[in-house]
């Protein structure tokens, strides 16, 4: 065995796999090693030789195997060839979900209680697999065990673990170093530099001990204790005390109108959020207002600004000018095209020491939307990575598996449909199961006839859509 894993450690850095050098992350982290297994779809026989070392640690015990299930997308060809050798049904976890038909987050044939294994190329964090183990215990499947290619010995597996799943590697990444500096196809300056560099570059992620492993299972007042941001800890106080999950979009012209639906509003809510530079009379009185109804009605104030140059421009959009929202606004939103510099400018530099977050748009609720693929993962990994200045991320799926962020989910309407410009509705009950902590509700109030008794309708829906996503996951741990 240990020689065909030799072998086949050899081809992998022969077909280029494994690439050594200076190398940059998604997120921006410098790393001395790196991996590319997606080019292992152009050599067939080596790909099929690889699952079927894989699969073998599992193979005696498959018969209480009832899918599989591949982290997308690197890891879905492996999982297939396995399926379709071992004859074990496949199942499919969307990047998102659709936004027409079933709207469903897995593809496949499934049952509540069917037990899943996971297969992925490589962990570092941890990260991918938790959030597909999230979709497939949110669907009721058994999920205590992961296939990986490649560990990076960087923390996820002991990550993993904390979340009862067990993990069965291939390699490690000291093992594969080892073999390849035996068939000499590197120097041990090489081994060295990769290994100082998993000794320093442990990924910090947080293990929740003693309480359910999911971050939909629990309930705002302990995720509160386990938020990096400090206003993320503020606001998840607040929706327990409050007892309401509902962001209100006041995308309003007039400060008049906009001060009258804070005050009418204020007590239902968690959120009110603007687009200031819709409103027609901006003035710094209207800020004072809206600032003392924030207080006096506990709701914190969000500019949807959705910032997204480079850091030097951010801080001046965000300092400067007519809004002065570093003044003001608790929250903002933030497009993470920019990378991590422009998003740590708004923490280091604002004209206030008052607590502030950021939500980091990953998802647009728009058809056609662009927010997806490997954008859509790097902006994940952006929000994990940054959790002391990302309150959250704007999605429309359960894109992250970590209790001290928060997901806020746009478009939300009693009747799922959309307008004749792009934008796409789905109803409370559906986006807090899909994920949504906080939900934004904006046309559905602002246009409504009696816009006090639709914030109470939103407010109670979303509400009882909580407690219940949180009674029924605590009922099946």
């Amino acid at each position: 065995m240990e020689e065909t894993l030799k072998e086949l450690a050899v081809t992998l850095y022969d077909i280029q796999a494994i690439k050594f050098g200076a190398f940059t992350t998604k997120i921006g982290l410098k790393t001395p090693i790196y991996f590319d297994l997606r080019v292992i779809i152009s050599y067939p026989k080596f790909m099929s030789r690889l699952t079927e070392i894989l699969w073998r640690p599992v193979k005696d015990s498959a018969e209480n195997v009832s899918q599989i299930c591949g982290v997308p997308y690197t890891a879905l060809p492996l999982a297939t060839l396995i399926s379709v050798e071992n004859n074990i049904p496949l199942l499919i976890k969307r990047k998102e979900a659709k936004s027409y038909g079933t709207m469903k987050l897995i593809e496949g044939v499934y049952s509540p209680g069917d037990n899943c294994i996971i297969i992925e190329d490589v962990i570092t964090s941890g990260s991918s697999i938790l959030e597909t183990v999230s979709v497939l215990r949110n669907e009721q499947l058994n999920v205590t065990q992961a296939l990986v290619l490649i560990d990076r010995e960087q923390g996820g597996k002991k990550e993993l673990e904390s979340h009862k799943i067990k993990v069965k590697s291939l390699y490690t990444v000291t093992t594969l170093m080892t073999y390849l500096l035996e068939a000499g196809k590197v120097t041990q300056k090489v081994v060295e530099d990769v290994k100082n560099y998993l000794k320093t570059n442990q990924v910090q992620n947080i293990s929740v001990q003693g309480v359910p492993d999911d971050r939909l299972k629990l309930p705002y007042c302990k995720r509160a204790k386990l938020a990096r941001n400090p206003l993320a800890t503020t606001l998840l106080e607040l929706m327990d005390r409050k007892l309401t999950n509902l962001c209100l979009a006041a995308d309003l012209t007039k400060t008049d109108a906009i001060l009258e639906l804070a005050n009418l509003a204020g007590p239902h809510i968690a959120v009110l959020k603007t687009h200031v530079d819709i409103v027609e009379d901006f003035s710094e009185s209207f800020v004072r207002q809206l600032k003392e109804l924030a207080r006096q009605h506990e709701f914190l104030l969000m500019e949807d600004r959705k910032f997204g140059d480079i850091g030097n421009t951010v801080t001046l959009q965000y300092n400067c000018g007519i809004y002065r929202m570093s003044t003001w606004a608790d929250l903002v939103t933030m497009h993470p095209v920019s990378g991590k510099d422009a998003l740590y400018a708004l923490k280091n530099d604002r004209d206030t020491t008052e607590p502030r977050g950021v939500f980091l748009v990953a998802e647009m609720s728009s058809e056609g939307a662009l927010t997806s693929g490997e954008y859509l993962k790097s902006a994940v990994s952006m929000a994990e990575e940054a959790g002391d200045v990302v309150v959250g991320l704007v999605c429309q799926s359960n894109l992250s598996s970590q209790p001290g962020l928060l997901q806020l989910t746009p478009g939300v309407k009693l009747s799922k449909g959309g307008d004749k410009l792009g934008q796409r509705y789905k109803d409370p009950r559906s986006v807090v199961n899909a994920g949504a902590d906080l939900a934004v509700v904006g046309r559905a109030i602002t246009e409504a006839a009696d816009k006090l008794a639709a914030v109470l309708q939103y407010k109670k829906l979303l509400w009882a859509a909580y407690e219940e996503r949180t009674r029924n996951l605590y009922a099946n741990t």
